[in-house]
C-alpha cells in the first residue's frame, strides 16, 4: 500500500505538475496568438501613417497660393511678384494669385502675412523698406522682420540709378561731389517719401561723400519725377525702369548706378563706387517670405522652385532688361542679408535723424 500510495501519490503529483505546465503553455500560446493577431493591424496602421505623411509632403500645394504685395499695382515689387506667380502656377498646376495690400510703408501687407496660417499658402513680398528700414523708422512696429517671418529667397536686387536734371553742370560722380561741396545745401534730391529707398540712398551718399545735399520728399514716384524733369529739384535716386525712358530721351542725365559692378544692360554707366565714392552701394530689393513656423520642407520646396525660375533664360533676360539683378539665394543667406540691411539702413536713419511721414 505504501508503495502504491507512493506510486499513486507520485503519479498524481506529476499529473498536477504537467497540468500546470500545460496551462502555462496555453497562456503563453494565447499571448503569442494575441501578439501575432495584433501585428498585421499595427503594421497596417504604421503603413497608413507613413502613407499619409508622405502624401502630406508630396501634395503641397493642393490649393491656390496667395502672394501679398504690400504696395500698389504697377511698381517694381508688383511686377517681380507677378512674374514669379505666373511661373509658379505653371510649375505647381495651382493658381498663384497676387494680392496688393498697400499702406503705411508696407506695414499693412506684412501684418496681414503675420496673421496668416503658416501652411505655405500665404506668402508676401519682402522689400527693403518694410523689412530693413521700418524697424528704425517706426518706434512701434507690429512685426519683427527677423522673428515673425520665414525667409524663402531674395528674388532680385534693384540697384538705384542716380539721375540729374540737364541743367546740373556735373556729368560724373566726382564732378557732382565737387559741386555739392562748393555749394552746400544748394542741391536738392527728390524721393517718393521719407524713409523710401531713394531717400536713404541720398542720405548714404551725403554721409560717404561728406556732402550736404537736401532731401525733398514727395507723395510718390510720379510727382518726384515730374518735378525733377521740370527742374524744380536737381537729383533723384531711382529704380532703373522708372527713369530709363527719360534718360534715353535726354530729359535726364544718368550719372552713375548704385550697384557693386556695372550692369550688363547698361555697360556705359559707371558705378558710384568706381567714380567718386568708394564702397557705395544702394539697392532696392525684392524677396519672398512666409509666416514664421511654416514647415521647413515647404520653405525648401518654394526656394528650389523659385531659384529654378530665376535661372530660366526668358525670366533672367526680362529682369535684367528692367535693371534688376536676379538673386535666388538660400533661406539662410536671405535671412543673413536682411539682418545686414537692417543694420546698414538703421545706421543711416539714425545718422540723418529720419522720421516717418
Amino acid at each position: 500500500m505504501s508503495w502504491r500510495s507512493g506510486r499513486a501519490s507520485y503519479n498524481e503529483s506529476t499529473h498536477y505538475k504537467q497540468a500546470d505546465s500545460l496551462r502555462g503553455h496555453d497562456a503563453f500560446n494565447r499571448r503569442q496568438l494575441m501578439k501575432l493577431a495584433r501585428r498585421p493591424w499595427l503594421a497596417f496602421c504604421c503603413a497608413l501613417t507613413f502613407s499619409f505623411g508622405a502624401l502630406a509632403q508630396t501634395a503641397y500645394p493642393s490649393k491656390p497660393i496667395r502672394i501679398i504685395v504690400p504696395f500698389p499695382p504697377g511698381g517694381g515689387n508688383d511686377v517681380i511678384a507677378r512674374v514669379v506667380a505666373q511661373k509658379l502656377s505653371d510649375k505647381f498646376g495651382q493658381q498663384v494669385v497676387v494680392d496688393n495690400r498697400a499702406g503705411a510703408n508696407g506695414i499693412v501687407g506684412l501684418q496681414a502675412l503675420m496673421q496668416s496660417a503658416p501652411d505655405g499658402y500665404t506668402l508676401a513680398v519682402a522689400a527693403a523698406g518694410p523689412m530693413a528700414v521700418n524697424p528704425s523708422l517706426y518706434q512701434k512696429l507690429p512685426y519683427d522682420p527677423t522673428k515673425d517671418f520665414a525667409p524663402i529667397t531674395n528674388l532680385v536686387n534693384f540697384p538705384l540709378l542716380l539721375v540729374t536734371h540737364p541743367s546740373v553742370p556735373a556729368k560724373t560722380t566726382q564732378e557732382l561731389v565737387a559741386l555739392a561741396k562748393a555749394k552746400p545745401r544748394q542741391l536738392f534730391f527728390a524721393s517718393p517719401g521719407s524713409g523710401n529707398s531713394g531717400h536713404l540712398a541720398g542720405e548714404l551718399f551725403n554721409s560717404m561723400a561728406n556732402v550736404q545735399t537736401v532731401h525733398v520728399p514727395y507723395k510718390g514716384q510720379g510727382p518726384a519725377l515730374s518735378d525733377l524733369i521740370a527742374g524744380q529739384v536737381q537729383m533723384l535716386y531711382s529704380s532703373i525702369p522708372s527713369v530709363l525712358p527719360q534718360v534715353r530721351s535726354g530729359q535726364l542725365n544718368a550719372i552713375a548706378v548704385g550697384s557693386a559692378k556695372r550692369l550688363a544692360s547698361l555697360p556705359d554707366i559707371p558705378t558710384i563706387s568706381e567714380s567718386g565714392v568708394p564702397g557705395y552701394e544702394a539697392y532696392s530689393w525684392v524677396g519672398l517670405v512666409a509666416p514664421a513656423k511654416t514647415p521647413r520642407d515647404i520653405i525648401q520646396k518654394l526656394n528650389g522652385e523659385i531659384a529654378d525660375i530665376l535661372r530660366q533664360k526668358d525670366v533672367a533676360e526680362k529682369l535684367l532688361g528692367q535693371g534688376a539683378i536676379p538673386i535666388g539665394d538660400s533661406p539662410e543667406q536671405f535671412a543673413q542679408y536682411i539682418r545686414a540691411e537692417i543694420d546698414k539702413w538703421g545706421a543711416v536713419v539714425r545718422s540723418a535723424n529720419i522720421k516717418a511721414d
